[in-house]
């Protein structure tokens, strides 16, 4: 994958959380669409995240083939700060999808807003800083 290509990668990815923010702006209890939005926008936004991670490890020489793999990885190599929160981020993100009641996806709103979303919106200015000395 060209530098160009990861930066196409890096634009899905940075509209994409964009969204997941606007959505998050909201409280859920106001508008359900807005929790069905954010939680959604989270799982796009986690998918994108990672892929995102892998890309730029190969283009490192570095590679690896699942979210998991690419969060260690990308915690070794000073990608990301907080390894054990990602990881934690990737399990709740697969729960997410099977998620079908109010609380279980308030919950999970809550740790979106306050835990998940700083995490995803520092691997964007890292990866930001990365395309600009490249």
């Amino acid at each position: 994958m060209t530098i160009l290509q990861i930066a196409m990668k890096y634009a899905e990815y940075h509209r994409t959380l964009e969204r997941m923010h606007f959505a998050l702006q909201v409280e859920p209890e106001a508008d359900g669409i807005y929790l069905d939005a954010s939680i959604h926008r989270f799982e796009l936004s986690f998918y994108l995240a990672w892929n995102l991670i892998k890309h730029v490890l190969e283009y490192e020489g570095i590679d690896v083939d699942s979210p998991r793999l690419s969060i260690c990885e990308a915690g070794k190599q000073g990608m990301i700060a907080d390894t054990k929160m990602w990881l934690d981020m990737h399990k709740k993100r697969n729960l997410s999808s099977h998620t079908y009641n109010q609380a279980s996806a308030l919950q999970v709103y809550h740790l979106i807003r306050e835990k998940y979303a700083p995490l995803l919106v520092a691997l964007d200015n890292e990866v930001r800083r990365w395309l600009d000395g490249n």
